[in-house]
This record gives structure tokens, sequence and C-alpha cells, in this order.
């Protein structure tokens, strides 16, 4: 059997063909997938509304809200029979040691911090992860920020850094004090 020869335009149909089945596989699996993918998102942001909040039986997520000039921001008002027991606010720092990371941060009526938990950093595992461990962020429990500086007391605040993390730890007050500067702006409701 003779071998044929390429040509260019052989060569253009056949690239074009692959390209087109691959667009059309991505195109597939992307749609397949767009659907479980946004309801776990939405079951792990409802998981971290609840653990930072009391108890509430409205949807938070239904009547979230954002406050002008704190873009990023997102705000979920927590209710028991229609009464506001807290507030959810989803906040990040663009400061740690590896950028940008997020926190969900439940403040009570009276601007206290009920309960922190960590959606997502990429902190160096086993120094700034830390973050994640209650005896880094419960130390903010129970807190007003009106009269506890969120600084490390390295820079003359409160906090108790993570050992060999300080570059974190300022951002997790970093993160921490955009919430609450939030709250205070017009976050209740």
């Amino acid at each position: 059997m003779a071998k044929k020869e390429s040509t260019l335009v052989g060569m253009l149909l056949s690239l074009t063909l692959i390209s087109a089945i691959a667009a059309l596989s991505l195109g597939f699996t992307y749609k397949a997938t767009l659907g479980p993918i946004t309801k776990s998102k939405l079951e792990k942001k409802l998981a971290a509304i609840k653990e930072v909040v009391p108890l509430f039986n409205n949807n938070p997520d239904a009547e979230k809200y954002t406050v002008e000039g704190f873009d990023g921001l997102e705000f979920y008002p927590a209710k028991k029979d229609g009464i506001l027991v807290g507030t959810a606010i989803k906040t990040f720092t663009k400061k740690g040691f590896s950028g940008e990371f997020w926190l969900m941060i439940g403040f009570l009526p009276d601007d206290t911090i009920n309960n922190i938990s960590v959606l997502e950093h990429k902190e160096t595992p086993g120094l700034g992860s830390k973050m994640e461990k209650d005896s880094f962020k419960n130390q903010f429990n129970g807190k007003n920020l009106d009269n506890f500086n969120v600084k490390v007391k390295k820079d003359g605040g409160d906090v108790d850094a993570i050992t060999a993390s300080t570059i974190s730890s300022r951002a997790f007050g970093d993160a921490v004090q955009r919430a609450f500067n939030g709250l205070k702006k017009g976050g209740k409701q």
C-alpha cells in the first residue's frame, strides 16, 4: 500500500476535526458537571453559615446582600422567627503569604464575633494552614472589634500569631477587620 503524502489542507482538516471534537467534549463535560458543582458550592456555603451563627430558620442565602464600598463581601442575615440572631459575612484578604484567602465570619447582633470558618486558602501546609485550627481562630470568638485589636501582638494588637506564620496571622486579622468594617457601615439587615 502506498503512503499518502501530507498536504497542508489535509493537516488543517485533521487538526480542525480534532479541535472540534475536543471542544464539544469539554462543552458537554462542563454542562454535565455545572449543576453538581454549583450545588456543592452552595451546600459548603450554607454549612459555613450554620457553623458561624446561632441556630436560625430562614434561608440566609436567599436574603444575601452587599454593602456599598465593600466589594467582594457578602452578607447573610440569619434569623429565627423573623428576628436577627446573627450575620454571616463572607470576607477575604489578599495579604496572605500565598495570596488570597476567604473566611466566613459570624457576628451576633451586638457586633461580637460568634465563630469563624476558613473557606479557602493556599497558605503553607503546617504553617499558615494552622489558621483553620480552633487554637488560633477561637481567640476571636466573643470579641467585639470596637475594643479588640485584630493586629498581632508583634504589631501592638491583641492576637497571638501562629508560630512561624506572622504574615498569615496578619492577613487573617485583615479579613476579620474588613468584615467588621462592612458590618458597621451597614451590614445589619
